[in-house]
């Protein structure tokens, strides 16, 4: 087993205007025992490490979409993620390739939740959108709520 049972990962790149959507909601979480919180960029292979060994994983991240500020909570344990919600990583694949690589190991905890934010701007150096700063708190919030659930569990 991983360090921690539980595993929250704020995925994201902070100087992408709304990329950075999982690494701030992430930030506003409190330390609890028995849960990692950690920040990644969202490339599969590191993602995979991440998750391997866990009894639960949340992941959070930004997603592409029509309706910025919009929230997905997605079962990715129980069936693979939609095509096409998430761009890529700069290193060629991203959280939905990292999910499907620990399923296909054995290596997906049979407790994971994936969060999708939409976003509005990915640009480099641009600001966060006002709709994915409006739904930062209620992120966090929700992200709370399944991580109480999740430390009851192991």
């Amino acid at each position: 087993m991983a360090s921690a049972p539980v595993v929250v990962i704020g995925v994201g790149n902070t100087m992408r205007a709304d990329d950075a959507a999982g690494v701030l909601a992430v930030r506003r979480l409190a330390p609890r025992p028995g849960v990692e919180i950690r920040e990644q960029s969202g490339e599969a292979t590191a993602l995979l490490e991440a998750l391997r060994g866990r009894a639960a994983a949340l992941v959070v991240d930004a997603a592409l979409g029509a309706e910025p500020g919009r929230l997905h909570r997605l079962d990715a344990a129980a069936r693979p993620l939609p095509q096409g919600l998430f761009g890529v990583s700069s290193h060629g694949f991203g959280v939905a390739e990292g999910i499907e690589l620990a399923r296909a190991l054995g290596a997906l905890p049979p407790v994971c939740v994936v969060y999708a934010l939409e976003g509005d701007c990915f640009d480099t150096g641009a600001p966060l959108s006002d709709a994915v700063a409006r739904a930062l708190p209620r992120l966090a919030e929700d992200i709370t709520k399944d991580i109480e659930k999740c430390t009851k569990r192991t």
